[in-house]
Order: structure tokens, then C-alpha cells, then sequence
């Protein structure tokens, strides 16, 4: 489906830009186009590429002007765009409205005005039942972007994908523990029973990929992952590096959970079972029904979240399997210093 055609990513000079453009460099696609607003990381992508097909657009997914030229001849857009940690969001709740919401809005927009094929828009795990300002904003950008695609169909089709923990992503907890275990300092750990789902890079551009194919207007699409309390995660860090650093129990920080959830109730009451992914559909109702206001469901109150305290938790062995497939595992079991 991508053969001779022409792929926009926002915020493409992150892991999953770097993620997409090794997978489709090397195939028939005719263009991939990186939008962002980091000179210097395009300069980087450019200099590591050098490819014809690799073509780069510094703007703002918060000004539309500059995406309108980026979307011009864009056969599909991954959006993935946004402000992600949930410190800076937390103490500027505006900047993360503004990129994620008001910037999501606008590349919906400007992908509706080209007569962009398909948009496949990037969600987390945090925006559901969000208790911090980054989760808060990825919901209502959930919400955007199902109605927006309402009215978008059948020209452009926009779906969303939502996922948990991209395992050593940058800003993720594992180069961190890396690089306590590499200078020998105290591992910092949260709460040993706390849980996260894992996924590599690799199967975030899976999960877009399946969505961009089977995607209809409105579905959200959510990876079946196992997941692993953070002690574990740690012990199978120490275990293959060979090394015993204390562990120091810090607790909780402010805006985290325990346990993250991929899916409400409500939503796994509608969700479509699909081997490996579960895809919700949007319903395109309008507000003239019963069930805002007079209805209700009886199959909600069954059944239960999909979250990382309820599915398969990995051991060590297994969460040691999966970390040796890291590249900054890799190179930390070379004896190179990993960059957090």
C-alpha cells in the first residue's frame, strides 16, 4: 500500500520517526517527509540516512500554516507529535493542551485539506482514566480525533493506536537503570510492585501499521503486551549486567500509578478481539439516542479494564530475553556507556 506513495511523520525525529524510516527506506515507497521543529536532530536523520527519499520540514504541528505546505502531495500522515513527559506537562498543563489537543486539531485539518488518504494518530496508555495533565491531554486528543473523523470520512480516514511503555525509548526508565548500573551508584526505584506494560519500537510501528491496513474511521487499536513490575524489570537489568547495585525505594512520584490501563471497562464491553490487537470502534451515533441519556449497558458492569496489573506478568528469565533484543542493552553489555 505504501509503493510509490508519500508518507508525512510529525514529530519524526523521535524513536518512533527513527523507527518508521529504517523499516520503509529500503522499500518502494516514493517520499517519507519528517516534520519537527529540532534543526538539529533533522541535521542528524540526514547525515545517518542519506537517502533522496528522506526529505525534512521544520514547523509546528501548532501552526497550521507551515503544515499546510508539509501535507501538499502526503498520501498518509502518522501524527506523532506531542509533549510527552509528564513532569514538564504537569507544570505547564497549556504547552501540553496546545501540542497535543490544538496541534492534533490542526494536523487533522491540514491533513483533510490535502485529501490525505489515511492518518494514523499516536495515543498512550496514560490517557486512560488520566491522572496527570500529559494523559489528560492525549485523551481529549483521542476524543479530536474521533470526531474528527466522523466528518473526515470516507476522503481521509483517521484511527488512533494507543500503547504502554516503548521499551528504551528515550526518557524511559531502562537507559536510566543502565546507567546506575554502569557508574555503580543505587538503582532508583519507584515501587518495586508497581507495573508497566512492555513494548519494543518495533511492535509500535506493528501496532500502526495494523491500524493504518484494517483501520476504519474512529477505531482505536490497542496491542495485546505482557507486562512486568518495575523490581523485576530492574533485577533482570542487574542479572545481565552482571552486577549488584543496591536498590534505593524512592516511592511514587507525583502523576504516576501503580498500574497503567490500555482499556476501560466500557471500551473492552464494545472492543473487537483481533488475535493480537483489539480494535474499538467509534460510535457514530449522534447525540439523539438513548443511551446518553435515558439507557444505559448492562455489559459494562461485567467487565473489567485491561490493564497491567490483570494480563501476563513476565519473570525475570522471560524480561531478560526480551531486554537482550535492546540495542542500549547491547551496547551496555559491550562495556559502552548508554546515553539516557
Amino acid at each position: 500500500m505504501f509503493n510509490g506513495k508519500t508518507l508525512l511523520i510529525t514529530g519524526g525525529t523521535g524513536s518512533f520517526g527513527n523507527a518508521v524510516v529504517k523499516r520503509f527506506l529500503d522499500t518502494e515507497i516514493e517520499e517519507i517527509r519528517v516534520l519537527s521543529r529540532d534543526e538539529k536532530k533533522q541535521d542528524d536523520m540526514r547525515k545517518q540516512y542519506a537517502s533522496q527519499k528522506l526529505k525534512f520540514y521544520i514547523g509546528d504541528v501548532r501552526e497550521p500554516a507551515g503544515l499546510l505546505d508539509a501535507m501538499r502531495g502526503v498520501d498518509f500522515v502518522f501524527h506523532a507529535a506531542a509533549l510527552k513527559q509528564v513532569p514538564s506537562c504537569e507544570f505547564f498543563p497549556v504547552e501540553a493542551l496546545r501540542t497535543n489537543c490544538l496541534g492534533t486539531e490542526n494536523v487533522l485539518s491540514a491533513s483533510m485539506a490535502a485529501r490525505v488518504k489515511r492518518v494514523i494518530v499516536l495515543s498512550t496508555d496514560k490517557a486512560v482514566y488520566p491522572i496527570n495533565a500529559m494523559g489528560i491531554s492525549k485523551a481529549l486528543m483521542e476524543k479530536l480525533a474521533v470526531a474528527k473523523s466522523r466528518v473526515a470520512a470516507p476522503e481521509t480516514i483517521i484511527c488512533c493506536t494507543r500503547y504502554g511503555n516503548v521499551m528504551a525509548s528515550r526518557g524511559s526508565v531502562i537507559p536510566l537503570f543502565l546507567r546506575h548500573l554502569q557508574t555503580g551508584i543505587p538503582v532508583s526505584i519507584t515501587d518495586p510492585k508497581m507495573t508497566r506494560f512492555m513494548m519494543t519500537i518495533e511492535d509500535a510501528v506493528d501496532l500502526v501499521l495494523y491500524a493504518f491496513e484494517h483501520g476504519e474511521a474512529g477505531d482505536i487499536f490497542v496491542q495485546k503486551a505482557p507486562a512486568c513490575t518495575i523490581g523485576t524489570l530492574a533485577e533482570a537489568l542487574k542479572r545481565l549486567l552482571a552486577v549488584e547495585n543496591h536498590a534505593d525505594i524512592i516511592g511514587t512520584r507525583h502523576g504516576e500509578k501503580l498500574y497503567e490501563t490500555l482499556l476501560t471497562r466500557e471500551e473492552m464491553a464494545v472492543a473487537v478481539d483481533e488475535e493480537r490487537y483489539f480494535r474499538v470502534p467509534a460510535d457514530n451515533r449522534d447525540l439523539n439516542y438513548g443511551k446518553f441519556f435515558t439507557e444505559g449497558e448492562k455489559r459494562v458492569s461485567v467487565e473489567r479494564d485491561y490493564n497491567s496489573h490483570n494480563v501476563e506478568l513476565l519473570d525475570v528469565d522471560r524480561m531478560m530475553g526480551l531486554l537482550r533484543e535492546l540495542e542500549c542493552v547491547q551496547r551496555a553489555l559491550r562495556g559502552e556507556q548508554v546515553e539516557v
